[in-house]
């Protein structure tokens, strides 16, 4: 066996350690869907909130901070929070089964399990400490909260994927902590790190791993 021959072994057998131990069939195309979705839904938002205008964002920011928790509009926008997740979540995964089906990849394995699981604890911590911060009143640390969460989350379960989510992690945790010193402008940052931040990622990683 020359050298050639030897070089190309082991790149196989890399290329199968790397799919046994990550989660590979994760679309680009669900990051840009999961994006648009965002954008969306935090536009409505941002109109609701200006009762049918997009209002000044301090403005529309500094009412919402006064709304209580259980009054109708705080309400609302929490069921578009919601629905915007629920969304997200169901774009995510048709895209990721086209992607699995068309790479010849499991949709489920142990490198999937795990994904998921370092993926959710931060994600699942994020969401009661962000409903405790509602409870409390705190809801002016609700955005930078949730894109820091939602970071950690990424950065926590980029070890089983493509190495890309790591960039995407480390920017919603810098884009939450900057949020925090601007707290009139949460709905900008929403916009910007859960709209603008996951095209970008979609792109990348349709443009690297799925173009023909």
């Amino acid at each position: 066996m020359d050298t050639k021959e030897q070089l190309n072994h082991l790149s196989e057998i890399r290329s199968l350690m790397e799919r046994s131990s990550r989660c590979l069939s994760l679309s680009g195309l669900s990051g840009i869907s999961a994006g648009i979705i965002a954008i969306i839904c935090g536009l409505y938002t941002w109109w609701y909130l200006g009762d049918g205008s997009f209002a000044h964002t301090v403005g529309v920011t500094e009412y919402f901070l006064s709304l209580n928790i259980f009054s109708e509009k705080f309400i609302t926008v929490a069921i578009i929070a919601l629905v915007t997740l629920v969304l997200a979540i169901v774009s995510a995964f048709i895209f990721t089964y086209k992607n699995s089906q068309k790479k010849g990849l499991k949709i489920w394995d142990t490198s999937t399990k795990y994904f998921l699981i370092n993926l959710f604890i931060p994600l699942t911590t994020g969401g009661f400490f962000c409903l405790i911060l509602a409870y409390y009143g705190e809801l002016y640390l609700l955005a930078s909260s949730t894109l820091i969460f939602y970071g950690l989350a990424l950065l926590n379960a980029s070890r089983y994927t493509h190495r890309e989510i790591r960039y995407l992690g480390v920017s919603e945790i810098f884009l939450g902590l900057i949020s925090s010193l601007f707290i009139g402008y949460g709905i900008i940052f929403w916009l910007f790190g859960f709209g603008v931040l996951h095209i970008i990622y979609g792109a990348v990683m349709y443009l690297k791993y799925e173009r023909e």
